[in-house]
């Protein structure tokens, strides 16, 4: 088993030179026709091939892609403050439990920093896309989502802040494809799809940083954490990547779609073998993380991630 195995302690060195807040421009929607390309890619939309949406016209497409952009944008924006800056205080306060150089935690405010950034510029883009387009967003709540990731952690009162830590070293390791697959589609909005690229090479140091990071606090864990640890991360990595029907199922409603149409249509296009194929391909390289640093190894984990479906025995 591996305790720690450090990533490159410089990664995060050129910050001052090379991060979106320091280096990039404020990303304006064009003058041109921009505005009329995709809102977000089609093939990303699940819900969008569904038969009977897609037999609908442009208009109500557009609707519905404008809708899951806001989404996207607007989880991205409270995600990052509520969850991914929460945990980072703890480091960069060195409040995390335990013992870290201090690169690691200067790095930590670093990180505070582009969070914060990508929050705004989420933000700045909604905005922009609403006064283009004219398509307003819905209203979005992201309560509902921190209050079933944070559920997690009532069975451990006392080990909250280690939640935190394990739900921000989950999240900055997943692979969605979003960040990869938006700024490669010409057919998408510009504005979108450059915002996509900045938040990807940020999100590049920011993995290498919390697969370190990781590897430190498993280190200093205590056999029983360690356990805990374990047996709660299969139910972090499903909760943290169930698609967001939610917010499909609003925007399908604002459009006409009756109640039971909606279900119907979120039960077809989101059915639980998909779902848990792409869950488990979005969270290989966070588990070939945890399997560097042994976590799997712990008796009756390996079996736990394979009963989420997260690994096949």
């Amino acid at each position: 088993m591996l305790e720690w195995r450090q990533a490159n302690p410089k990664v995060l060195e050129s910050w001052y030179e090379k991060s979106g807040v320091r280096e990039g421009p404020r990303r304006i929607i064009s003058d041109d026709d921009d505005i009329l390309k995709d809102f977000f890619p089609r093939h990303l939309v699940t819900h969008l091939a569904h038969p009977a949406v897609a037999e609908t016209d442009e208009a109500l497409k557009r609707f519905l892609l404008a809708q899951h952009l806001y989404q996207w944008l607007n989880f991205t924006k409270a995600f990052e403050v509520g969850v991914v800056c929460r945990a980072t205080k703890l480091i960069a306060e060195e409040d995390c439990g335990i013992e870290v150089p201090s690169r690691v935690r200067l790095d930590a405010y670093k990180i505070l920093v582009d969070e914060s950034y990508h929050a705004l510029y989420s933000d700045d883009a909604v905005e922009q896309i609403q006064a283009r387009s004219g398509i307003t967003s819905l209203p979005y709540d992201f309560q509902p989502f921190l209050a079933n990731l944070d559920r997690i952690s009532d069975d451990y009162p006392r080990h909250r802040r280690l939640v935190q830590l394990v739900q921000v070293f989950v999240f900055e390791t997943l692979i969605t494809g979003l960040l990869v697959d938006i700024p490669k589609d010409p057919n998408v909005v510009s504005l979108v799809r450059e915002i996509a690229r900045d938040h990807a090479i940020d999100e590049g140091r920011h993995h290498v940083y919390f697969s370190d990071f990781f590897g430190r606090l498993w280190g200093q864990l205590e056999p029983a954490d360690r356990r805990m640890v374990a047996a709660l991360l299969p139910d972090l990595i499903t909760k943290s990547l169930q698609p967001a029907t939610r917010s499909a199922s609003s925007a399908l409603q604002t459009v006409g779609f009756s109640p039971a149409t909606v279900r119907s249509i979120i039960a077809e296009s989101y059915d639980r073998e998909s779902v848990t194929a792409g869950i488990r391909s979005s969270a290989e390289r966070t588990i070939g993380i945890l399997e560097g640093y042994g976590v799997l190894d712990l008796p009756g984990s390996r079996e736990g991630f394979a009963e989420s479906g997260l690994l096949r025995l």
